[in-house]
């Protein structure tokens, strides 16, 4: 027979004593438990609807003055990378697509798309794209370049047209967003797409798999303020009515 270590004995006797004493008001002592509620210490949001859910990430979503997003949006056949910062009065970051990067700068309504001199002469003016290389180009209002990018600038506009979920709501269980942990909401079984919810703090999205293979984006640094200032004039360049084709 083998010997059992008597401090072993001891914990397991004084665990066992623990357990057995009567539980003082909502206090339960830990350990006794064989299951844990995966809501403990959360903000509570895993435990409603996800319609609910839904509704309580989007309000604290309008709210926040400030928020990163980083990751692939597919629109009209086309992929866009994005990793941009947002706030009310404008927004600031880089976009690449089809092997092209370039940057955005919207401050108020003013938006400026700043790129190299090979992106600009994809249109076929190499005297445009030596005069635009690097500098902030200022995008007239009517130009198709402003509708198209401006979005990519807007926190309304892009929160908007992405954090819904289309078909019949679900839970998904719990899950963890780099080291958060987070309530999984779908939309008809993730056909529909699926968000991940902070269950830390406020109940920000930080994951969103949008339907339809249409994109995968994180979101970060919720409610962290950042400055957006028009640039030197030495660094801008006013084309005019309409940019050049690129």
């Amino acid at each position: 027979m083998t010997a059992i270590p008597q401090g072993r004995t001891r914990r397991a006797t004084l665990l066992s004593a623990a357990c057995a004493l009567a539980v003082t008001g909502a206090m339960v002592l830990t350990g006794c438990s064989s299951s844990e509620d995966p809501d403990a210490g959360t903000n509570g949001v895993g435990k409603l609807s996800p319609g609910q859910i839904q509704t309580k990430t989007r309000a604290a979503a309008d709210a926040a003055p400030a928020v990163r997003l980083s990751g692939t949006v597919v629109t009209s056949g086309r992929t866009y990378k994005l990793d941009m910062r947002l706030k009310a009065d404008g927004g600031t970051g880089s976009v690449t697509s089809q092997g092209a990067t370039f940057g955005l700068l919207r401050v108020g309504k003013q938006l400026y798309l700043k790129a190299d001199a090979d992106f600009w002469s994809h249109g076929g003016d190499t005297g445009a794209a030596g005069k635009l290389n690097g500098k902030y180009v200022k995008v007239p209002q009517g130009d198709p370049a402003y509708k198209k990018f401006s979005g990519f600038t807007d926190k309304a506009v892009l929160l908007d047209g992405l954090l819904t979920l289309h078909g019949k709501l679900a839970t998904d269980g719990h899950h963890d967003q780099s080291g958060t942990r987070t309530i999984r909401i779908t939309g008809d079984a993730g056909s529909g797409g699926t968000l991940d919810v902070s269950l830390q703090g406020k109940p920000y999205p930080l994951r969103l798999v949008r339907a339809g293979s249409a994109g995968t984006l994180s979101f970060s640094d919720w409610g962290k303020d950042f400055t957006v200032t028009e640039p030197a004039k030495s660094e801008t360049v006013d084309y005019g009515k309409q940019l050049p084709t690129s």
